[in-house]
């Protein structure tokens, strides 16, 4: 059950990650999605979008690691040293 619910908090993240380079893309081949304005405003929305969904995948990776202890010393804090 603890797999399932941890699949489904992946899946928000990743799906605003795959939109934003969906923008991106669609930026670069001058398709305007239609409730942004500007072709450049979609790609700074893209580009937010496609950063915070990484992020937050790293750092839920890097979070679970942290607590199963399978990370360099570099990651972990200076308090567990």
């Amino acid at each position: 059950m603890v797999r399932l619910i941890a699949l489904i908090i992946m899946l928000v993240p990743g799906a605003l990650a795959a939109l934003g380079i969906k923008l991106m893309r669609d930026m670069l081949f001058g398709i305007l999605q239609p409730p942004i304005p500007f072709l450049w405003l979609q790609f700074i929305i893209g580009l937010i979008l496609f950063l915070a969904g990484l992020g937050f995948i790293a750092g839920f990776v890097l979070h679970r690691d942290k607590k199963r202890n399978k990370v360099q010393d570099r990651f972990n804090n200076k308090s567990q040293r």
